[in-house]
């Protein structure tokens, strides 16, 4: 499946998940930080590991950074 991973084409096996797209981006281990949103929705922590992709999917995964 292709999706749309912080604005690049990207392939994922059929059936991928938030998760699944979380690590595609090589975030560290502990996902410490960060916030996924699939389509313009936040998608709860809890949840990447339970939300399938469909096909052409937006997801942004973004980390949290300190200072100013």
């Amino acid at each position: 499946m292709n999706v749309l991973l912080n604005g690049d084409r990207v392939e994922l096996p059929d059936g991928a998940t938030v998760e699944d797209a979380v690590a595609a981006t090589g975030a560290h281990d502990s996902r410490r930080g960060l916030a996924a949103a699939l389509d313009g929705e936040v998608v709860p922590r809890s949840r990447w590991a339970d939300t399938a992709l469909p096909d052409d999917a937006h997801v942004e995964v973004l980390q949290a950074v300190q200072g100013g």
